[in-house]
């Protein structure tokens, strides 16, 4: 099934259930009123669901309605936690090498993640907003998954049945602001602002065959002013999976309901496949011809981010973003 929720309602929106093909959906708010609602209590609230959505698509479902996508607020408009990950090597490597650091050897036994903004993400057709184009403004189209409660120190085996939805993130990073932050040993705070949400989120089963090894086997695709950036694999050069990645986060504290981990950002050795993030075009332009050619983003520029299935359907929707710049307080 497919879930998103309307700019209604307060803060955390309203829960709709979405059909297959993104055109029509139907308030759930009699099983349960928002999404994060629906986590807390999964075991029993997604068969319920899962039963509207197959109403849905059969036609008999009261209160269809089509849907329009800039109604659309983020599936989960604020979370309890995001939790952010880099498990594909070669941006690992890539972006480390623009900034003259090197990959830790641990990386390749132990993942690496930070604790990022989860107090607010934009919905899939809110602007970007940042104070200054000298930020350098990039984008990173990941995959996200969300959780329901993961109990502390699970196995990889075990957090994978905790895995309940999967959808794409465009986690916002702000690269000129990142060096200076990472010099003083504690982390992102500043260049990591907030991220975006794909119009709806699913279940793995809605996958099919692309959901194995807890990895999304599809190419992830992005545009930037209408031009292809990038469509990477998503499923190749994965060094951690899913799982991986939420026993990770999960080894000292349990995991709220609702928890996001997403992937980091999706890169594959091939670079014919293009990039994911300016700042990995940047580098392989570097190692190409000795210094980076294209720009970071600037105000007016407009973000597509997408996943396609073999059918060519879209399975979340579309990221649709314009970077815009926040006027004063």
């Amino acid at each position: 099934m497919k879930l998103g929720s309307l700019k209604e309602g307060g803060r955390d929106g309203t829960l709709v259930v979405v059909s297959r093909d993104l055109a029509r959906a139907v308030r759930a708010t009699g099983i349960a009123p928002t999404l994060q609602r629906a986590l807390e209590d999964w075991s029993n609230i997604a068969p319920r669901l899962n039963a509207l959505a197959q109403s849905l698509e059969s036609g008999d479902a009261d209160g269809v309605f089509d849907l329009d996508q800039n109604a659309l607020a983020a599936p989960l408009p604020r979370a309890y936690e995001f939790v952010d990950g880099s498990a594909y090597l070669p941006h690992v490597e890539r972006v480390r090498r623009a900034r003259g650091a090197e990959v830790p050897e641990s990386f390749y036994t132990d993942p690496l993640m930070y604790q990022a903004t989860s107090a607010g993400f934009y919905g899939p057709r809110d602007p970007v907003r940042v104070v200054s184009e000298d930020h350098g403004i990039d984008l990173e189209a990941e995959i996200v998954v969300v959780t329901d409660d993961v109990p502390m120190a699970v196995t990889p085996e075990q957090a994978a049945g905790h895995i309940q939805l999967v959808g794409l993130v465009n986690d916002v990073s702000l690269r000129n602001l990142i060096p200076g932050e990472l010099a003083k040993g504690f982390g992102f705070l500043q260049s990591k602002p907030r991220s975006a949400l794909s119009p709806v989120f699913v279940t793995p089963d809605e996958l099919g065959e692309a959901w194995r090894d807890n990895k999304l086997h599809l190419p992830l695709l992005t545009h930037i002013n209408g031009e292809w950036f990038g469509a990477p694999e998503a499923g190749v050069d994965m060094q951690f999976d899913f799982a991986q990645l939420v026993a990770h986060a999960a080894r000292t504290r349990p995991l709220s309901a609702g928890t996001l981990v997403g992937s980091g950002t999706i890169a594959n050795q091939d670079t014919s496949k293009g990039a994911s993030c300016f700042a990995e075009r940047r580098t392989v332009e570097a190692l190409e011809t000795g210094k980076p050619v294209t720009p970071f983003m600037a105000f007016g520029d407009q973000v597509r981010i997408e996943m396609l299935d073999q059918e060519g359907r879209s399975i979340f929707g579309a990221i649709e973003q314009r970077i815009e710049r926040q006027a004063a307080p």
